[in-house]
């Protein structure tokens, strides 16, 4: 599974951006997929996840609100919808994919392919 994240860039704080992440798989209706996020000097963190059909969607409590996960398995992607942002938020952000059956996955090693990452930067 090869998966291309792009959509980050530079956006003010308080407007919106979506992230795009297409995925190689053939059966991408089957993978779990998931958005990650790097901080400068911090730790990759979970972000959202959405179950293969769609149903259910998690959040991290920091994105709750303001940030949606979708998918369209007849294209291949995922989107993540950002609105509200603020210069927390900036990051580089990892769509994941994770093909072990899981009906939800939040862990980072639940994941097994990672896409490059998208910079996001949110200014003051």
């Amino acid at each position: 599974v090869q998966l291309q994240a792009c959509g980050g860039g530079l956006v003010q704080a308080g407007g919106s951006l979506r992230l795009s992440c297409a995925a190689s798989a053939r059966t991408f209706s089957g993978l779990v997929m998931g958005w990650f996020r790097q901080a400068p000097g911090k730790g990759r963190e979970f972000v959202a996840t959405i179950s293969w059909s769609g149903e259910p969607t998690v959040y991290a409590d920091s994105v709750k609100g303001r940030f949606s996960i979708t998918r369209d398995n007849g294209r291949n992607l995922v989107y993540l919808h950002m609105s509200n942002l603020k210069p927390k938020d900036t990051a580089v952000y990892y769509c994941a994919a994770d093909w072990s059956g899981r009906h939800i996955s939040t862990r980072e090693n639940e994941y097994q392919y990672w896409g490059q990452g998208t910079l996001l930067t949110v200014s003051s």
